[in-house]
Order: structure tokens, then sequence, then C-alpha cells
């Protein structure tokens, strides 16, 4: 069977460009239709809503999509992938991995073939190439992330944004004039993620709605990376009393980095963090933190999903509010 994504190869174009040339739900350029059209004739292409639609069944299968991308960190994409397996299997449906980078082919995939009765979304980008193809398929879809313009789509994640203005609110009710972020990997801000560019915004506003001087520095993984920049803030930039972490399997190599350039945690610097709450409380430094609830994500993703399956009403947008627990990481300023 000839599928979208053959037609695409032939026509030199994404998969979400022939369903629009083909639904007529987006504009596209004569050019690139005919390009699109002359390939359908070419390749024999039908279209139509493929195993599931014909036999009037579904699947009982749902897809995640989890792209392996540089930047990401496996053992949150593994608590993702465990939760929405684990809800799933409790609604009696089985889970299908879809790991291509963009996602876009597999998911046209399993969309013209039945494979699954709908997909879970993860490493959602700003700008995601993915949008198009889930707006036009007929593959229902939910996204843990949210994309700069979420209209039409289910969306659920952690409210990132509120997760680093309360980090910095927490530092500042600590005394703390100076604060640093330590972000994700480079390539994760490249990508324009929505969770990493949100979280940036939040820290920046919250720093300047309480005059703090601040510096936001995007971090590699590992105890080099994690020397490299603390050395960077130390002599370089700001000499920070505080900083906040968003980079999970950085923790621990940060704060032995501070320490052996000669800032204990917390007696000469604050640290919080956002990530998992078993990563903050396990650190060498129990660390305050904004837990990122990666279980009951995948949980409420897969609810939202089975809803949509049924017909029945779901959000646009969900955002769980962030809470923050104190732990040993942090302490006033000049404790």
């Amino acid at each position: 069977m000839v599928k979208i994504t053959d037609v695409a190869r032939r026509a030199g174009v994404s998969p979400s460009t022939v369903s629009y040339a083909l639904s007529g739900k987006r504009p596209i350029s004569d050019a690139t239709r005919r390009r699109v059209q002359a390939a359908v004739r070419e390749l024999g292409y039908r279209t139509d809503d493929g195993g599931r639609s014909r036999s009037g069944a579904r699947a009982k299968v749902l897809a995640l999509a989890v792209p392996m991308r540089p930047g990401i960190h496996l053992p949150v994409v593994t608590q993702f992938a465990v939760s929405v397996v684990t809800a799933a299997r409790a609604r009696d449906h089985d889970v299908l991995l879809l790991t291509q980078g963009e996602g876009d082919e597999g998911i046209g995939r399993v969309t013209e073939t039945g494979l699954a009765d709908g997909v879970i979304v993860t490493d959602v980008q700003l700008q995601d190439p993915r949008l198009p193809l889930l707006r036009s398929c007929s593959l229902p879809s939910v996204l843990i992330g949210v994309p700069a313009e979420a209209d039409g789509l289910t969306c659920v994640d952690l409210d990132f944004r509120a997760a680093g203005e309360l980090c910095v609110d927490h530092l500042a009710g600590l005394g703390h004039r100076t604060v640093a972020l330590v972000g994700s990997p480079p390539e994760v801000y490249v990508r324009r993620t929505a969770f990493a560019r949100r979280l940036v915004e939040g820290f920046t506003a919250a720093a300047g709605r309480h005059g703090l001087a601040s510096a936001a520095l995007p971090c590699g993984t590992g105890r080099d990376a994690a020397r490299a920049v603390a050395e960077r803030l130390l002599r370089d930039l700001l000499a920070p009393s505080a900083v906040v972490v968003h980079n999970e399997p950085l923790v621990d190599p940060l704060i032995e980095a501070f320490e052996q350039l000669g800032m204990r945690v917390p007696g000469d610097l604050s640290l919080t963090a956002v990530c998992p709450a078993p990563v903050a409380a396990a650190a060498r430094v129990p660390v305050t933190a904004a837990a990122v609830p990666a279980a009951e994500l995948g949980a409420r993703a897969v609810h939202l999903l089975i809803r949509k399956l049924s017909g029945a009403p779901v959000p646009g947008t969900t955002l769980l509010p962030p809470r923050l627990t104190e732990r040993a990481s942090t302490a006033p300023r000049g404790h």
C-alpha cells in the first residue's frame, strides 16, 4: 500500500505538506501542490483512514512519540514512557513507541495504517514541525508540552514559566540579590523546546520583578561541563549567591564543582532546581526544588486521549501548578 510518506518522499516535501495539499486545510503554493499531485498520480496513492476505519474497530493501542534527539535525558524519557504505559494498561490499551527524530513520518504511518487509535507527543517545540500533520490528520493526539500556537490542540504540561518564577521568588525571599540559571544543553534551546524556553522566561521575569542581577547559561552534562559553567559564573560573570538548575543530570556535578571552587552549598551559595523530586531528594546536598511530575503528566495525557477517543470534551491546555519543596540546599543570604 502506498503511504503518504512515499508521496512526500517523491514530491520532496514533508508528510504534513502532502496532507495540506490534498485536504486544502492550509494554503500551499501552486508549484508544491502540482508536485504533490504528480507524485500521487505516479504512485497511485489513495487517501483513506487506514485499517482502523476500514474495519470499524479500534486497535486498542496508543502511540507515544518520543524523539531520540541530542540533549534528551533518557531517565526522564523513561519516566514518561513508564507512566504512559501504566496508565494505558489500566485502560486496556497497549503502547506503540515512535522514536524517529522529527516524528512526521512515524505519526503519518500510524495514521494511515491504523496501528494506533491516538498519539501522545513529547519533546514539544514552540514551532514544532509535527503540528501541521497533527492538526490535519484524523489521528487524535495529546501533547505533553505546549507550543507557541496551541489552538486546536490538546496539551498538558507543568507550568514551567511559573516554576522558574517560583524558584527565583524563593531565593529573593531569602535575601539573595544575584542569581543565575544553569539551563538545559544548548541544542535544547536551539530547537526552541517549549519547556526550556518557558522556564527561562519565568526566571528572567521574576529576576526583573525583584530587581535581581541575573544571568542564564545553557550547559551540557557531566563533570567537565559543570566545572566550566561554575567557573564562568564565579570568575567571569556576576558571581551569584544563588543558582537555579534546570538540567537534571547536572545537579550533583554542579554542587561538586562549586564546592571544589570554594563555594559551600548552602553556606556560600544557595541552589534550587526544577527536576523530579527523587533526583532532588537524593542529591549530595538535598536540593530545594520545584518537582517535574513526570508520572502525573503521563497519566494525564493518557486520560485526555482516552476521553477524546470516547468523544468527550477535553480542555485545550492543562498546566499543572509547580510545587516547591524546601530542602537543605538553600539558606538566607550570608547565613
